[in-house]
Formats: structure tokens, C-alpha cells, sequence
């Protein structure tokens, strides 16, 4: 235990005699010292030491990368491709194909991936596709399935009804639904529940609104926002809309059949107008009472947020489900404007952060017109506990 306690310390402080390392563990501290290590006269995990450490050459650093997976596990990996990306100033090395072949896919390199997109050479947008697409299905396989059956379930269940028109009244199904009310004095059952046919449907039943900041610090939520809303628009009795800003409006809806297109269609960093997104935003909802309407933001406005709150108020006054929600990721621990989101909040639109597992029960509970702001409440008292 004593030799494990001091062999753990020995690769976290990083100095020390290599005399009681194993080859693996001296690996493993090469790949650690590349990245923290003071090697120069630049500081500890600076651009300056980690271009000495690996070399400023994309074939080192991939090599660097191969070592990096061998030795850690995947969500360690991440952390320091995280780290080596940003951080240390390395997005450079983004844009040659022999590091993105290497590199360790996840949503944070697709967030950087997508913000060079018009830097990328012609050699390295197929690979940096390859690599976008590899996050984009896994994710799709972990959540897309629960999320259809979720949202369809519960449009199923908001749109049963105990009053069917004369013209659509199932009688045979009614009086097996209602023997229990038979009356034999008078010869006849009493129909206290209607049964009636399915009418085929013709429209959408629901329409949906996604309005997301594309800012720098929204980055991986503009990603879990993008891939949802292309699986949302292949749900037929559902009109989905995606709409992405800055200080600039883009309204990527056409490009849904395809989140890798979406993904690439979002030029992610600057500023944030809300306020004209919601201007841009208010004739999509066509019908105020069946559309659910998703802002994702930080809520960080300066000047726009009087106008911003006032106009999310309007849209929920004529009866849209309005969601805030402050980050679509898997930390879940967002940087907001708290006195926005607490002025929302006394208006009754629920603003909180949500993990990506926790948006399909999120959205049935919107489709369903059930109360969002209670869930929410729940679901948060519940991570909280988890905790």
C-alpha cells in the first residue's frame, strides 16, 4: 500500500527517481510530463513547455496522443486532449490530419472542430468530418432511441381523448368499456367513458423551437443541441425548427436531415443579440398552444436583457411552453446570469441546466403540456441527492 501511495505521488508531482517505475508507469509519466511540465522557461503547462516537451510537429503530438490512449482511460484522455487543445494554445495542430486521426473523439474536440471549420485545409475536412460523424452516431445510439419513444409516448398520451365526436365514436369498443355500468332494468349499459377511432392525423401535433447561442462558452451545447434536433425532426408528428446566433441569426432548420451539416453549419465564439433571435424566432410559432419553445444560453445579455425577458414572457403569455435551459452538456454545472435567470423564473419559465441523459424525459414532459417547472425541480432535487 505504502509503495502504491508513493508511486501514485511520484507520477503526480511528476519529479523524483525513475528507479522504482515500471516501463508502463515511465510511459506514462512521459505522456503526463509532456503536458505539465515546466521543460522550458515558459511556466508549467505552458505553450512554451509543451512545444519542447512534444514538439511543435503534428506527427509528435500524435504519437503523443497514441501514448495518451494506451495509458489512460477514456475519460482521463479527454481531459488532457482538452487540456492540450485549449489551454495550451495547440488548435493549430487541429487543422493537420495526421492529429485528428489520432486524437480521441468527444463532444469538446467537435466544439473546437466546429470553430476552425473554416480554417481547415482541404486535406484535413474529410478527416475532421470523420471524426465530427464517429460523435455525432455515439451519441445518436445512446440517446436518440429513448428520445423518439419518449417524445411519441407521451404525444400519444396529451393527445387521448374521453370526448370523441359523434362521428367518431368506436360503439362496440365503447359498450365492452363500460359493461361494468350495465343496468338491467333497463336494458342497457350506461356510457360513462366514449371510446372512439383514431382520426388519421394530418399536420404536425406539436411544433418545436430551438433557439441556441452559439457563443464561445456555449460550445458542447450547441453540439447535444444540434444532434437533438436532428433526431426531433425525424419524428413525423413534430415541426422542428433550429435556429443558431451570435450577434448574427442562422436558421439551420433545412440542414436537420444531417446533424454532422448542422454541426458544421454553426460558426461557434463572439457575442450573443438574444433579443433578435426572438424576434427572428416569434412568426415560427404558428401555434402558440401546441409549440414548445428551447433557449439554450448562458443568459449573459448586458444592455438586451430587459428586452429579452420581455419578450420570452410574451411568447410564454400566448400559451408557448417556454424552456431556458442554461447548458445542454454533460457537466451541468453552467456559467449564468443569475439575476436573468431568477427574473424568468418569478415569471414561470424554468431556466436550469440539463444533461443530455435527462432531455428526452425533459421534452415528453414539454410535448405532453405537462409542467416543466416541477420536473425540473424534481430531476435537480434528485442529481442534488446523487451527489
Amino acid at each position: 500500500m505504502a509503495e502504491e501511495r508513493a508511486r501514485r505521488w511520484r507520477l503526480l508531482l511528476g519529479e523524483g527517481s525513475d528507479d522504482d517505475l515500471s516501463p508502463s508507469d515511465l510511459g506514462m509519466d512521459a505522456a503526463l510530463g509532456a503536458l505539465y511540465d515546466n521543460q522550458s522557461d515558459g511556466e508549467p503547462g505552458s505553450k512554451e513547455s509543451m512545444v519542447v516537451g512534444m514538439g511543435a510537429s503534428a506527427p509528435r503530438v500524435a504519437r503523443w496522443l497514441g501514448d495518451v490512449r494506451r495509458y489512460f482511460p477514456s475519460s482521463v484522455v479527454q481531459v488532457m486532449q482538452t487540456d492540450a487543445i485549449d489551454r495550451l494554445g495547440l488548435t493549430q495542430l487541429l487543422l493537420e490530419p495526421e492529429m485528428l486521426a489520432a486524437v480521441q473523439p468527444d463532444v469538446h474536440l467537435v466544439a473546437t472542430l466546429a470553430s476552425l471549420r473554416s480554417l481547415l485545409p482541404q486535406q484535413a475536412r474529410e478527416t475532421a468530418r470523420t471524426v465530427v460523424r464517429m460523435v455525432v452516431e455515439e451519441v445518436e445510439r445512446r440517446i436518440a432511441d429513448r428520445l423518439r419513444s419518449s417524445v411519441r409516448g407521451a404525444l400519444n398520451r396529451a393527445e387521448r381523448t374521453r370526448r370523441p365526436r359523434p362521428g367518431d365514436i368506436n360503439w362496440l369498443g365503447t359498450i365492452r368499456a363500460n359493461l361494468g355500468t350495465y343496468r338491467p332494468e333497463l336494458g342497457t349499459v350506461i356510457p360513462e367513458r366514449l371510446v372512439g377511432y383514431g382520426r388519421k392525423q394530418t399536420g404536425f401535433a406539436r411544433e418545436v423551437v430551438l433557439c441556441v447561442d452559439q457563443s464561445g462558452s456555449m460550445a458542447t451545447s450547441v453540439v447535444y443541441a444540434s444532434i437533438f434536433a436532428s433526431v426531433l425532426a425525424s419524428i413525423r408528428a413534430l415541426k422542428t425548427s433550429l435556429v443558431v446566433y451570435d450577434t448574427a441569426v442562422v436558421d439551420l432548420t433545412d440542414e436537420l436531415r444531417d446533424p454532422v451539416d448542422v454541426i458544421f453549419g454553426t460558426q461557434l465564439g463572439g457575442g450573443n443579440d438574444t433579443p433578435r433571435a426572438l424576434a427572428y424566432c416569434a412568426p415560427l410559432v404558428t401555434r402558440p398552444r401546441d409549440t414548445v419553445f428551447v433557449l439554450v444560453s448562458d443568459l449573459y445579455e448586458g444592455d438586451g436583457s430587459v428586452e429579452m425577458i420581455r419578450r420570452l414572457n410574451a411568447m410564454a403569455g400566448s400559451g408557448v411552453t417556454v424552456i431556458v435551459l442554461l447548458a445542454l452538456d454533460d457537466d451541468g454545472k453552467p456559467s449564468y446570469d443569475k439575476e436573468n435567470a431568477a427574473s424568468l423564473a418569478a415569471l414561470g419559465i424554468p431556466c436550469f441546466a440539463c444533461t443530455p441523459d435527462a432531455f428526452p424525459d425533459l421534452m415528453a414532459v414539454a410535448v405532453s403540456r405537462g409542467d416543466v417547472a416541477s420536473w425540473a425541480a424534481s430531476w435537480e432535487a434528485g442529481r442534488a441527492a446523487a451527489r
